[in-house]
């Protein structure tokens, strides 16, 4: 299992997926710990001898940031502040999502520019280590000031406050306290505003959105791999040559996997009696190979994002400056998962277009994929349920970033929408799964009519492992079960992809 230390190393998507993947614990670094408490005893130290003004220190907030507090209402300001701001609606948030959240906001207040107290963050430690996630709502947050309610909702937890999920029940954060010989956290000045203040819901949802996209375009390759066997297609524009003359990455790696899994086909390397396949099938390298390179961009963007300091104000004690900003604003995550959204609903939409084809008596496969059409309907309507998805994903592409809403008084009169964006993109990628079980299914289907023709041993040997879960259909029957068996294949097969190959 291990222990993953946080520290300034700089922390990337592939580490993330192996913390998660490995259930690995974490632990502060003492590189961590020393910055944590030298920026806690710098802000200590300025309160004592500073008179003036700190925005959220000894100030109210958003518009009320002219409002000075006395020195004796600093703690419970901030423990207002979690208990006001605590204003979640909708369904909880995933707990798998909630673990990176805490992760994440563990790691941003560990570079020692928030003030928060060493104890408090080891809390947020020891929450991650022990699978105690807060119970934290969908709705609340408009990706600017930080992912405040959502935030709030993980941080009242600390003060012995909310609901907490553990080991698989729901229950109050005070009797997880008692259980753990905990005290509640009593925060001190700047605490409540760090915690709140930040970007770490739009950042885990969109790190746990891009792990599994990343991985959905290798088995969407492999897909269309399949459905090019299954429709008898050419393996012509594959060819390096085509791709070396317009050298785009994704499009490059695209078209690697799909010849590496139809390498040794005996349907694929058979003569063919017609001299293009339609774009659905010919054009996945460019389609496909966009989407990547989108994939590949909104990593680097939130990779940036996952190692900066995004609460406000920041503190800088080398400097000797506390400076109000603006690094809590969701904006570049806001555009990157939007941008996201686009790549999921293209890997989806050209997806349902092959399923299409497959069902249309082409080329030697009888209408709807079934021996006896007519009496049997077959796989006329998995497409139908299918398009349905792929139209929902379409509307559900329509950016946030472009939204706005004045709030706070007209002090925060602009705000990114990133968090409407980042739960949007989740949805997203549970319909890919969806599209990709149906298109699947219908490969699978379809190939089983091009024998005794054999595929490539790659996808020979992956069909083989679907038909322990998925049957070859004769007559009719009830297609639901199967076509939820279908994508649980997807999402299980596609979670051990490797992050750019298959292979």
């Amino acid at each position: 299992m291990g222990t993953h230390l946080i520290n300034k190393n700089w922390l990337t998507l592939e580490t993330i997926n192996n913390i998660v993947s490995n259930n690995t614990k974490i632990e502060l670094s003492e590189e961590a710990t020393e910055l944590i408490v030298k920026c806690r005893t710098y802000l200590d130290n300025k309160l004592a001898t500073h008179d003036k003004p700190i925005y959220g220190i000894n100030t109210g907030f958003g518009s009320l940031c002219d409002t000075e507090i006395s020195s004796n209402d600093l703690e419970k300001l901030q423990r207002n502040l979690v208990m006001s701001h605590a204003c979640g609606l909708g369904e909880e948030v995933p707990q798998e999502i909630v673990k990176l959240i805490l992760l994440l906001k563990i790691q941003g207040l560990s570079y020692g520019h928030s003030g928060v107290q060493l104890i408090t963050i080891q809390r947020l430690v020891d929450f991650y280590n022990n699978d105690i996630f807060p119970v934290i709502y969908q709705q609340g947050s408009l990706g600017a000031s930080g992912d405040l309610a959502p935030l709030a909702h993980m941080s009242l937890a600390l003060l012995g406050l909310g609901e907490v999920n553990y080991q698989g029940k729901k229950t109050s954060a005070e009797a997880i306290n008692k259980q753990f010989g905990w005290d509640a956290i009593n925060l001190k000045s700047k605490e409540g505003l760090a915690l709140l203040n930040g970007t770490q819901f739009m950042s885990a949802y969109g790190i746990h959105s891009l792990l599994r996209a990343t991985k959905l375009s290798v088995m969407a390759d492999i897909v269309t791999a399949v459905s090019i066997d299954a429709y008898d297609g050419r393996i012509s524009p594959f060819n390096d040559l085509v791709h070396k003359v317009r050298p785009h990455d994704g499009q490059f790696i695209t078209a690697q996997n799909i010849k590496k899994a139809l390498k040794g086909s005996e349907i694929i390397e058979q003569e063919k009696a017609h001299v293009q396949d339609p774009y659905s099938f010919r054009c996945s390298p460019q389609v496909h190979g966009a989407c990547k390179d989108t994939i590949s961009h909104v990593q680097t963007v939130f990779e940036k994002e996952i190692n900066s300091v995004t609460d406000n104000p920041t503190i800088f004690p080398d400097e000797d400056e506390i400076i109000s900003a603006g690094n809590f604003h969701g904006q570049p995550l806001a555009m990157a998962l939007d941008y996201l959204g686009l790549a999921i609903a293209e890997l989806g939409s050209i997806s349902e277009r092959r399923t299409y084809k497959l069902i249309g008596g082409e080329r030697g496969l009888p209408a709807f994929l079934v021996a006896n059409p007519g009496l049997n309907s077959g796989f006329m309507i998995p497409q139908y349920a299918a398009a349905s998805v792929v139209s929902q994903n379409k509307q559900l592409a329509t950016p946030c970033s472009v939204d706005t809403i004045d709030s706070s008084n007209g002090q925060e009169d602009h705000v990114s929408m990133g968090a409407n964006a980042a739960t949007k993109v989740y949805r997203m990628v549970d319909n890919l799964e969806k599209i990709l079980g149906v298109e699947v299914m219908n490969s699978a289907q379809g190939l089983s009519f091009r024998k005794p023709l054999k595929s490539s041993p790659f996808i020979e040997n992956f069909i083989s492992e679907y038909r322990k879960n998925v049957p070859y259909v004769e007559d009719d029957v009830e297609m639901q079960p199967l076509m939820a068996k279908s994508i649980t294949f997807i999402r299980n097969y596609s979670s051990i992809l490797s992050a750019k190959t298959f292979i």
